[in-house]
């Protein structure tokens, strides 16, 4: 049985705010600052005495992809739920007005706004992208055969029901099937003339606030779509977690892939990094606490 305090420490970690919900998670565990530093260092991760006691005291939060990667090493030593203190980093009402990218900045087909009005947007804005896992599947023809994404999502109002998932081809074919897990397709429109999808996944009951779901879904293609060189995803606000993985059939292998960004649909894309392609055929990267925008993995056949 849960003692008074845990209950307490529950409770604000599911409506924070991050420095109260550390604060109360280090004396909850009986340990000093000291005592965290050490033991994020241990795994690998370096942070000062005084950006943890800034943390806590809501001096400062947690901001770039390193100190993401702290609030997680946090979670795990003050054994709390997975993104619990992460999920308190979203952007408050006033900081999301100004990072919330409309879907037409992301997408620059002028379809997209258009497909989502016929199903009736309800506002993203209801729901927190927690994780996302995107795999894309590349044949030996050098065509996209298959998209499948797993995602996480907390509710930030009660009664949120529902997630409109949107895909674009990069060379405009429309799938020729499509899977769901944990949920069941509602409304779904395509524009054939962009390869435009907009699908309509509804979950099993209406959420509380607070409460996550998770989901899976994907979309196949047959086997006559022209090669591609680059997938992503755009995301109209900052991300928790974001894994993409690109698997190429044996018979098809690039020879250099890179990750990509854009920060919207009309700048060009901009290679950041290498990525080493696996002896398994994949090439993928993770990224915790991402900014707005498209992000990708493009590469080369030679």
């Amino acid at each position: 049985m849960q003692s008074v305090a845990e209950d307490d420490l529950l409770e604000v970690l599911q409506y924070g705010p991050f420095n109260v919900a550390l604060q109360a998670a280090i004396q909850a565990r009986g340990l000093s600052l000291d005592s965290l530093r050490r033991r994020l260092e241990q795994q690998g991760i370096a942070v000062s005495l005084s950006t943890l006691s800034y943390w806590q005291r809501g001096r400062t939060r947690p901001e770039r992809a390193d100190s993401m990667r702290a609030v997680r090493g946090l979670e795990v030593i003050l054994e709390l739920p997975r993104h619990s203190l992460l999920t308190l980093l979203r952007p408050t009402a006033d900081r999301s007005a100004g990072t919330w990218l409309p879907v037409e900045e992301l997408c620059p087909e002028p379809g997209v706004r258009d497909l989502l009005d016929e199903i009736g947007d309800r506002g993203g804005r209801r729901l927190t992208g927690l994780s996302l896992h995107d795999q894309h599947v590349i044949g030996r023809r050098r065509e996209l055969r298959e998209v499948r994404s797993r995602a996480v999502f907390q509710a930030q109002q009660r009664g949120v029901d529902r997630w409109i998932a949107v895909y674009h081809h990069p060379h405009g074919v429309l799938p020729s099937s499509r899977t769901a897990r944990g949920c069941r397709f509602g409304r779904v429109r395509m524009d054939e003339a962009s390869g435009l999808i907009a699908a309509e996944l509804l979950f099993d009951r209406a959420l509380g606030r607070g409460e996550t779901y998770l989901l899976e879904y994907g979309f196949g293609f047959d086997e006559t779509g022209p090669p591609i060189t680059e997938e992503g995803r755009g995301f109209r606000t900052p991300q928790h977690e974001f894994l993409i993985e690109v698997r190429f059939h044996p018979a098809a292998l690039p020879a250099r892939c890179y990750r990509t960004w854009r920060p919207d649909g009309h700048t060009a894309l901009k290679d950041t990094a290498d990525l080493r392609l696996s002896s398994y055929h994949s090439v993928h990267f993770i990224e915790f606490g991402m900014a707005a925008g498209y992000h990708g993995i493009r590469w080369e056949w030679d």
